[in-house]
Parts: C-alpha cells; structure tokens; sequence
C-alpha cells in the first residue's frame, strides 16, 4: 500500500560526508563528463532525501521544480488512466533521474506518480541552480536532451507493440532487451521488476504475463529461477518463437 510521503532532507554538509565526494552527481551521464571542480560545484547545491518503501516521491499535479537522482534504491514511476488503473512508466535504479522536464518548462506539474520500491536515497536539484548550471556548461543541455529523445523512441516502441503485438510478442522482445552483449545463445538474465509492474509495463494482467512465462517455459524455450532470474535455454529459438 501507498503510504503517505514522509522524508528527511539532510543539508549539503551530509551528503557529502555520508554518500561521498559528489556520488550522486557522479551517477548521472549528464554529469559525469565534467571535471571533478564543476561536479564537486553542482553536488554543492544538492540536499539529500530518504524515502521508505511506499512512500511516493512525487504525486501527479504537484509542482515539478526538481531534478531527482537516485543514489540508492529503486523508483517506480506509473501513472492512473482515467479508470484510476496504474500504467507502469518506467523504473528508475542509481544512477537515474526524473524531472528533468522542470529545466525547460518552470512552473509545470508532474503528470505522473513515482512511488520507492524499496528503501531509497536521492538526491535533489532545485530548479533554479539547475539553470544556472546549463548557461555556465551547455553540454549538460545535449546530454539531457539525448537522454529524453531516448526516452521519447522507448515509450513510442512500448505503445507501437502494444497496438500491434500480441502479449507473448510483447514479453519475448522484453527478454530478449534484459539480455547483456556478448553472453551467448543461453544466457541468464534478472527481471528489472516483479511480474505485476511487467505487466502493467507491457499492457496486460499479471495473470496473463504468469500464463505465458508458463507456455515459454513449456516449450523449453526457458526457465523460472529464484530471485525474479530467467534463464533462456535458446535465445533464437525464443526469438523465431515471437515471429
């Protein structure tokens, strides 16, 4: 269940001495190209804040002012059709942000909900110091721009497959996305998030994604290990079984 949101903001001071020489800004691809003196200046200006699992971030019609890094933990980011149903956006693990739509539009809300999925750290950058930030090191606009046109192009492929493709289609391509370069023809991949937010990500019933995590498995095209792993026993026979 959701609980309500409840955190401490720890001042700059502890968010050096607890996380480390600018860690959370170290994270960030659009930080971590800059030299150690502009990194250590913009973590300067970040507070810290604790979330537990459950407690929301951010609720859709709040004010969006706030560039959120996570440093430790997880962030799921869904939001509530008209129906009042959760539609899974994305998941955010260290080293990702939210709100960096803030930076070009002040005075905007948040359109969505983004709830800790365990016990997490994160670290905060007003919107203001954010600007500041772009007029002194353009660069940091590219890499935030790349970052939302990649996000643009992932949730386009998320709504083309789930118009067009059928539900095993939709969940094939997914294992076959969580497969790292060069691991061979069998490899073992971990589930990025339970069942139930995989399909809400994928647009379909917990019930359905079990069904067919089943069928697959039935066809010694893969197997169900502990802890949310996956081992594809043949990733091109999985493949030419979506086809």
């Amino acid at each position: 269940m959701i609980t309500n949101r409840r955190y401490e903001v720890k001042n700059n001071q502890s968010c050096h001495h607890h996380q480390g020489y600018a860690e959370c800004v170290r994270l960030v691809p659009i930080f971590n190209h800059l030299e150690d003196r502009q990194m250590d200046m913009i973590a300067e200006s970040a507070t810290t804040l604790q979330l537990q699992k459950g407690e929301l971030l951010f609720r859709a019609g709040e004010e969006d002012d706030t560039l959120y890094i996570i440093n430790t933990g997880k962030i799921r980011i869904y939001h509530l059709t008209d129906s009042g149903k959760e539609q899974l956006v994305r998941i955010l693990n260290p080293g990702d942000f939210t709100g960096e739509l803030a930076i070009f539009q002040p005075g905007s809300v948040h359109e969505n909900y983004a709830e800790a999925l365990q016990n997490t750290s994160i670290c905060l950058i007003k919107q203001e110091d954010l600007q500041q930030y772009l007029l002194e090191y353009p660069q940091i606009s590219l890499r935030i721009l790349s970052e939302v046109t990649m996000r643009l192009k992932e949730s386009e492929k998320q709504t083309t497959q789930v118009a067009i493709e059928n539900v095993e289609s939709r969940l094939i391509s997914f294992l076959a996305e969580c497969v790292e370069k060069e691991t061979g023809n069998s490899p073992t991949i971990t589930l990025p998030m339970s069942k139930k937010d995989l399909a809400s990500y994928l647009g379909t019933t917990p019930e359905t994604i079990s069904r067919k995590f089943t069928s697959l498995e039935q066809h010694r095209l893969i197997v169900q290990l502990p802890k949310k792993q996956i081992k594809i026993l043949d990733l091109d026979q999985l493949l030419l079984h979506a086809e």
